[in-house]
């Protein structure tokens, strides 16, 4: 799955604020849209980033679906 699929499937539910550190890493915070709960993750690698995001989204709504 491509990285803009991916970004599409996060921005549904989610804010995002990308900054970078000193060190070249990347910082993405993720607020819902809807409870404003913040996760972060990081990572040297955009890729990387947007797949973490992703699979915590997938996680998130597969644990509401289920409850």
């Amino acid at each position: 799955m491509r990285n803009t699929t991916k970004l599409k499937a996060i921005l549904k539910y989610y804010h995002i604020d990308l900054s970078m550190k000193e060190d070249d890493i990347m910082v993405m915070n993720l607020i819902h849209r809807e409870t404003a709960m913040i996760t972060s993750f990081e990572d040297a690698s955009y890729s990387k980033l947007i797949a973490k995001g992703y699979s915590f989204v997938r996680k998130e709504l597969n644990s509401s679906r289920n409850s």
